[in-house]
C-alpha cells in the first residue's frame, strides 16, 4: 500500500440542494437519488445532474419502482399499491418525465404497466373534473411521451390485473370483466364475463389468449377466442397460483404452486401438499392431456421447454423430463442434492450442480455420463466455472476447489482455502494467469495445480451504511411482457443456455434493447456491450492508515494500485463495475464521483 496512488479529490461533485436519502444504481448507470425535495440522477463521466425533479417533495422508499434493464424508473404517491394522486415515469437516461398524472389531465390513476418490446404505458384511473371525473385507460408511448390512444370506461369500472396489447387491442381485466378496444378506432370490440383476471397471455396464433383467473389460493385458466367468445366453459381448474405458463407448439406448459395450508393433524393430511404441480393441458380444449402428472414432492425451481418435452429441477433435489405425451423420458427420476444452483448445457450433456453433488447427464435418458455423481461436503456457498484450457469444471465450495475432469469425470482436489472473517468466495473467475477467488475482505488467486499464488485480506472497517440500505433496495416493478413478445426479442425465460454463457445472456438483453430502439434503449446496448471498467480490479472497503477508504487491487497480483480515503467510518458508497466509477455521499447534500479507472 505504501507505492498505492492516493486520489482523494473527486472528479466530480454533486449539490442535490437537499438532504440525500438513498442513492441507486439503476441498470442503465444511471445514479438514481432521493433527496429531501424528489428525484436526481447522476450519469457516469458527466458534470451536473442528468435530472433533479424538486416537486415530489420527499419519496418514501416504497413509492420508488425501477424497471429492471429499461431506462424507466416509475414513481407513485399517496398509495403507490392502489389509486394514486401522483403518478409519473422517468427517463432516467434522457432525463425526460415522460408520464405525470396532472401534466396528462389524470385527477388519480393506479400503477402504470410497461409493455415491452412495445414500449407502450398503459394507465387507468380518473380523469379530471374537465372530462367528469370519467373513468378511463391511457395508452402513450415511451419514445416521446406522447399519448397514444385515450378510452373512456362506462361507470365505475377499473382494471383489476394487467392490461395488455394482443393483435392490435388493448386487453383490459376489469371489475366488470375483460374487455378488448381497438388500438385503432378506439370503439369496444367486446367484453366477456370474466372477474379476477391476473393477466392474459396471446396463443401461438396471436388472436386468441388465454386468461389467468384467481379463484381464492387456486388459478383457473381460461381460453377466449379472437371474437371474445369464452371457448372453454367454466375454464380448467388448476390446484394452486400459477408460477409459470409457456405456450408450446404442442399444448400449454403450467406450473401452479400449492402454499402450506398452516393447518395440523388430520386437517394437515387432508390439505393439498404445498409443493408445485406441473400441468399440460390442450391449447383447443384446455383438456388435461396428461392421464398422470409427474411428482415433484417441492418446489419446481428450474423449468425447460425442450424438443421433445419438458425438463423441471425440484428445489428440495431431483430433476426429471417429460414428453409432451406424459411419458416419462428418463429411466427413472433423477435424486440430486437440495437447492440446484445451474442446469445447463455442455458439449456432453446437461451439467447440474447443487450444495451437495454434480454430474453431468444424458439428456436423452437421464443416466450420468461418467460412473457416478460427483458428492461433496455440503458446500457453504457454491460458485462454478468452466476451464476450458485444461478440460475441467472447477467448483468452489466455501471451503476447497474440487476439478471434475470432463471426459472421465474424475474427481479431485484442486485446493482448500480459508478466507478470513468468516468468509466464503462469492466470486469465481479464470482469469490467463490463474483461478481467481473473491468475497468482500478477501481476494485469492491459486494457480491451476491448486497452489496459492497470492492472499490479500483487507479488514473491514465494520457495517457501512451500505450495507444497510442494500438489504432494504428498492421495490422492483414487474414488467409485462407477453409471451409472443419476449419470443420476438429472444427473451425465452424457459431457455436451457450453455454451461457459463453469461456474454450470450447479455446479448439476447442487449438485442432487445436494440429492436425497441430509442435513444435512450441504445444507450443500454453500448452499457450491456462494454467490458466492464473494473475487469482487471477489484475494490474493498477497508481500514486504511488515514481512514476508512476503498483500495483498488490488481486482479492478477494482488497489488493495490490505488487508495480513495472517505475519512468516514461507515461511509456510504457504490461502485458502477461497467462505468468505472465511485459514488460516496460526502455530506448531506453532497455526493463525490470517483473515476476507478485511472
Amino acid at each position: 500500500m505504501l507505492n498505492a496512488q492516493k486520489a482523494e479529490t473527486p472528479n466530480f461533485t454533486y449539490d442535490l440542494g437537499g438532504k440525500i436519502d438513498q442513492m441507486t444504481l439503476t441498470s442503465s448507470g444511471v445514479m438514481l437519488i432521493t433527496h429531501g425535495k424528489g428525484l436526481a440522477g447522476i450519469k457516469p463521466g458527466q458534470e451536473g445532474l442528468v435530472f433533479n425533479f424538486d416537486d415530489y417533495g420527499k419519496v418514501k422508499q416504497e413509492e420508488i419502482q425501477i424497471i429492471p434493464n429499461t431506462p424507466y424508473v416509475m414513481v407513485g404517491q399517496a398509495g403507490f399499491g392502489g389509486i394514486s394522486a401522483k403518478q409519473s415515469v422517468i427517463d432516467v437516461v434522457s432525463g425526460k418525465r415522460l408520464f405525470d398524472t396532472k401534466a396528462n389531465g389524470w385527477k388519480a390513476a393506479g400503477r402504470p404497466t410497461l409493455i415491452l418490446p412495445e414500449n407502450k404505458l398503459i394507465v387507468s384511473g380518473q380523469r379530471t373534473a374537465k372530462e367528469k371525473y370519467a373513468q378511463a385507460v391511457g395508452i402513450y408511448d415511451m419514445a416521446t411521451g406522447n399519448e397514444v390512444k385515450l378510452f373512456t370506461l362506462k361507470g365505475t369500472n377499473s382494471l383489476t390485473g394487467q392490461p395488455s396489447i394482443i393483435n392490435g387491442g388493448v386487453i383490459l381485466p376489469t371489475y366488470k370483466g375483460i374487455y378488448r378496444i381497438d388500438m385503432n378506432t378506439g370503439a369496444e370490440s367486446w367484453v366477456v364475463d370474466l372477474k379476477n383476471v391476473a393477466y392474459v397471455i396471446p396463443d401461438k396464433d396471436g388472436g386468441s389468449m388465454f386468461a389467468v383467473q384467481g379463484k381464492g389460493n387456486n388459478h383457473v385458466i381460461h381460453k377466449i377466442s379472437e371474437s371474445g367468445s369464452q371457448m372453454w366453459g367454466d375454464g380448467a381448474k388448476l390446484k394452486g397460483v400459477v408460477s409459470n405458463f409457456e405456450v408450446t407448439p404442442k399444448g400449454l406448459a403450467i406450473v401452479s404452486d400449492v402454499a402450506s395450508s398452516g393447518k395440523k393433524g388430520l386437517a394437515k393430511l387432508a390439505a393439498a401438499k404445498a409443493q408445485s404441480n406441473i400441468s399440460f393441458l390442450s391449447a383447443s380444449t384446455g383438456k388435461d392431456l396428461w392421464e398422470k402428472a409427474p411428482k415433484t414432492k417441492g418446489y419446481v425451481q428450474h423449468f425447460y421447454i425442450m424438443d421433445d418435452g419438458i425438463l423441471f429441477g425440484i428445489g428440495e433435489g431431483g430433476i426429471n423430463k417429460i414428453s409432451f405425451d406424459g411419458q416419462p423420458l428418463f429411466k427413472k427420476p433423477l435424486k440430486t442434492g437440495e437447492n440446484i444452483h445451474t442446469m445447463a448445457l455442455t458439449s456432453q450433456g446437461m451439467i447440474y450442480i447443487t450444495d451437495s453433488d454434480a454430474d453431468i447427464i444424458n439428456l436423452d435418458t437421464g443416466e450420468s455420463i461418467w460412473n457416478k455423481p460427483i458428492k461433496y461436503k455440503k458446500a457453504k456457498a457454491v460458485t462454478s466455472v468452466y476451464d476450458e484450457t485444461h478440460k475441467r469444471y472447477l467448483i468452489s465450495t466455501g471451503e476447497e476447489m474440487i476439478a471434475i475432469d470432463e471426459n472421465s469425470g474424475d474427481i479431485s482436489i484442486l485446493g482448500s482455502y480459508d478466507f478470513d472473517e468468516k468468509e466464503n468466495p462469492t466470486s469465481f473467475e479464470i482469469r490467463d494467469k490463474g483461478l481467481l477467488l473473491s468475497s468482500d475482505q478477501n481476494i485469492m488467486m491459486l494457480d491451476f495445480d491448486g497452489s496459492e499464488k497470492f492472499h490479500e485480506y483487507f479488514r473491514s472497517p465494520g457495517k457501512s451504511a451500505f450495507a444497510v440500505v442494500a438489504l432494504a433496495a428498492m421495490t422492483v416493478a414487474s414488467t409485462t411482457m407477453a409471451m409472443d413478445a419476449s419470443a420476438r426479442a429472444g427473451a425465452n425465460k424457459n431457455y436451457l443456455g450453455q454451461y457459463n454463457q453469461y456474454g450470450a445472456q447479455k446479448k439476447r438483453e442487449a438485442d432487445m434493447f436494440a429492436a425497441i430502439g430509442t435513444a435512450s434503449f441504445n444507450e443500454m446496448v453500448k452499457r450491456f456491450n462494454a467490458t466492464a471498467a473494473t475487469e482487471n480490479a477489484q475494490f474493498i472497503l477497508t481500514k486504511l492508515d488515514d481512514g476508512v477508504g476503498l483500495v483498488k487491487v490488481n486482479k492478477d497480483s494482488g497489488v493495490v494500485e490505488k487508495e480513495i480515503v472517505l475519512k468516514d467510518k461507515k461511509p456510504t458508497y457504490e461502485v458502477d463495475e461497467i462505468g468505472g466509477y465511485l459514488y460516496y455521499l460526502a455530506n448531506g447534500n453532497t455526493i463525490y464521483s470517483y473515476d476507478l479507472t485511472r
